[in-house]
C-alpha cells in the first residue's frame, strides 16, 4: 500500500478477517497502528459527503467505511466488537489490538457527530474508541472546537491521506456528557411516537419512550430521554436554525456550498426579524415569560435563575464554539472569577455554560475580540419548567439540529432536564480550542490586556460591537420588511 509521509494506508486498514466472521482472508493480517471506521453522512455539505465517501472508499477497505444513509452506526458498530469479541475469545492478537488501537472518523454536521457520539455512550465499552470530526456541515462547531476546522474540506485523494495521518498523531481528549429528558402530556387526541408535530432531529435519535418502571416516567406523560455534547439552546437562534434547516429540506440543491449556505442563515435572521426583536416580537417569546428556570448549585440544591426580561435566547453550553465558532462565554476576569463564581470554560470540568442573547445585534457581538454573551450561570444540571402562556409552541435546538416544540396549552407543566452523565474522548489536533481541568498544559492562560474588564455584561457588550468590522449584512435584504 501506498505511503503517507512515512505512513502506509495499511495502519489505518482494517482486513476482512475481523469485519466480517468467516471472511477467508488470511487471519495474520499486518496489524495497523491506527484502525478506523469511517463513517461519512453522504447528505452533508452537498454533494462532498458522496465525494468523500467515494475518496475513503478507494483508499481502504470498503467494508471499514459506511454511508450513513445507508446503514445505521448502532449496527456497524455492534457488530464489529460482537466480532472482536469472539475472536478475542479464540485468541486472535489481530482483534486485540484492533480493539485497543481503533479510532472513529465522523464526516457531517454538528448532529451527524453527536449521534454517533450517542451510539459509542450507548455501548459502554470498558475503552470507547477516541473520534475525530470532519466538518461538513455549517456551523462545525465540533470539528473547530478540537482543531479539525469548520470549512469544509477537500474530498481528493491528498486531502483525505492528509486528514488520515492527523487522525494517527491527533491526541486523546475527554469532554463531559449531559444527559437531557424531556416530559410533556400525552395529547388529549391519544399517544403518538414520535409525539406530533415534533420532527426529532439525529441528536434526538437516542430519546425513547421510558419504561412505566422509570423513575422519570408519569402517568398520563410522555417522557423521553437522550444526550448532547456541544449545546441545547432555546429561543431566537433555534428559530432561525429552524427555518434554515426546513428550506433545505424542501430545496436541497440550493444548499450545497458552505459560504452561501451561511449567507441564507444571516438572511434569515434578520428576514424573522431578530434584528429588532423589540419590534417584531412580543415579550411572550421572551424566555423569562416561558419557562421557569431552575440550577443546581455546587453545593447541592436548587436555585431559581434570574433571567433577564430581554433575554430571547438561551444557550447551555458544553464546548467553547456555537455557531459556526464563536464563544459566548468568552473569558471572565479575575474580578468576576471571585464575585460571581464564574470561570474559564473547560470541556470536562463537570459544568456548563448558561448564557442569553436579547437579540441578533447581541449576537453578533461575538464577533467582535472579548465579545461574549449576556453569562448567567455555571452548573452541573438546569431544570426548565414550561406552564400554559400566551404563545403555544417554542423552538429548541441540540447540537445543531432544531425542531418545534409545542408548549402546555392546559394546567400542566413540561419539563426539560439537563444533567452532567459521564465522558467522552475526543481527537483533537494542536489546533485545538477547548481546554481541560486536567492537563496542565492546557487550561486558558488570560492575559491582562485578553481579560474581560466590563464591570456591566451590557455595556461590554455596547461597546465591543463597534469593533465587529467584519460583518456585513447580506445583499438583498431590505430591513423595511422584516417581518
Amino acid at each position: 500500500m501506498e505511503a503517507i509521509s512515512g505512513f502506509k494506508l495499511k495502519d489505518y486498514y482494517i482486513p476482512d478477517s475481523i469485519l466480517l466472521l468467516g471472511s477467508k482472508e488470511a487471519a495474520d493480517f499486518y496489524s495497523p497502528t491506527c484502525p478506523v471506521i469511517v463513517f461519512v453522512n453522504s447528505k452533508s455539505g452537498g454533494q462532498l459527503g458522496g465525494e468523500l465517501l467515494t475518496t475513503y472508499r478507494s483508499l481502504l477497505n470498503r467494508n471499514q467505511v459506511f454511508d450513513l444513509g445507508e446503514k445505521a452506526p448502532d449496527v456497524v458498530l455492534h457488530q464489529l466488537y460482537a466480532n472482536i469479541k469472539i475472536l478475542k475469545k479464540y485468541g486472535d492478537k489481530l482483534a486485540s489490538e484492533i480493539d485497543k488501537r481503533l479510532r472513529i472518523i465522523v464526516a457531517g454536521g454538528d448532529g451527524t457527530a453527536s449521534w454517533l457520539l450517542g451510539v459509542i455512550s450507548d455501548l459502554k465499552l470498558p475503552r470507547p474508541p477516541p473520534v475525530a470530526t470532519v466538518p461538513l456541515g455549517t456551523g462545525n462547531n465540533l470539528p473547530f472546537s478540537f482543531g479539525w476546522g469548520k470549512k469544509n474540506p477537500g474530498t481528493d485523494l491528498e486531502s483525505v491521506r492528509s486528514f488520515l495521518r492527523q487522525v494517527s498523531t491527533a491526541t486523546e481528549m475527554k469532554i463531559d456528557s449531559w444527559h437531557m429528558f424531556m416530559r410533556m402530556k400525552i395529547p388529549k387526541g391519544g399517544p403518538c411516537d414520535p409525539i406530533g408535530p415534533l420532527e426529532l432531529p439525529h441528536s434526538l435519535q437516542a430519546f425513547q419512550r421510558v419504561s412505566s418502571a422509570d423513575k422519570l416516567s408519569m402517568e398520563g406523560y410522555h417522557t423521553f430521554r437522550g444526550g448532547f455534547w456541544n449545546y441545547f439552546s432555546m429561543g431566537m437562534d433555534s428559530q432561525v436554525s429552524y427555518a434554515f434547516h426546513s428550506e433545505r429540506k424542501i430545496h436541497p440543491e440550493k444548499f450545497k456550498n458552505q459560504l452561501a449556505n451561511q449567507r441564507t442563515y444571516l438572511k434569515l435572521g434578520c428576514t424573522q426579524g431578530w434584528f429588532c426583536a423589540s419590534l417584531f416580537h412580543p415579550s411572550s417569546r421572551n424566555i423569562a415569560q416561558l419557562a421557569r428556570v431552575n440550577i443546581m448549585r455546587r453545593h447541592g440544591h436548587w436555585e431559581e435563575l434570574h433571567i433577564p426580561q430581554s433575554i430571547r435566547s438561551i444557550v447551555c453550553l458544553n464546548l467553547p464554539s456555537f455557531s459556526g465558532g464563536l464563544n459566548p462565554w468568552g473569558k471572565p476576569d479575575q474580578k468576576k472569577s471571585c464575585c460571581r463564581d464564574l470561570t474559564p470554560p473547560f470541556v470536562d470540568d463537570g459544568l456548563m455554560e448558561i448564557v442569553g442573547f436579547r437579540d441578533a445585534w447581541h449576537g453578533l457581538v461575538l464577533l467582535a475580540p472579548n465579545g461574549h454573551g449576556t453569562r448567567l450561570a455555571q452548573t452541573s444540571r438546569v431544570r426548565f419548567e414550561f406552564h400554559k402562556g400566551a404563545v403555544d409552541h417554542t423552538y429548541m435546538r441540540l447540537d445543531g439540529e432544531p425542531w418545534k416544540q409545542p408548549l402546555p396549552v392546559d394546567d400542566e407543566t413540561m419539563v426539560v432536564e439537563i444533567s452532567h452523565s459521564g465522558q467522552m474522548t475526543m481527537l483533537a489536533t494542536p489546533l485545538c480550542k477547548s481546554r481541560s481541568i486536567y492537563n496542565p498544559a492546557s487550561p486558558m492562560k488570560v492575559n491582562a490586556e485578553e481579560e474581560d474588564n466590563s464591570e456591566n455584561d451590557d455595556w461590554e457588550e455596547r461597546r465591543m460591537f463597534g469593533a465587529a468590522s467584519t460583518f456585513k449584512l447580506p445583499e438583498g435584504v431590505d430591513f423595511a420588511h422584516f417581518s
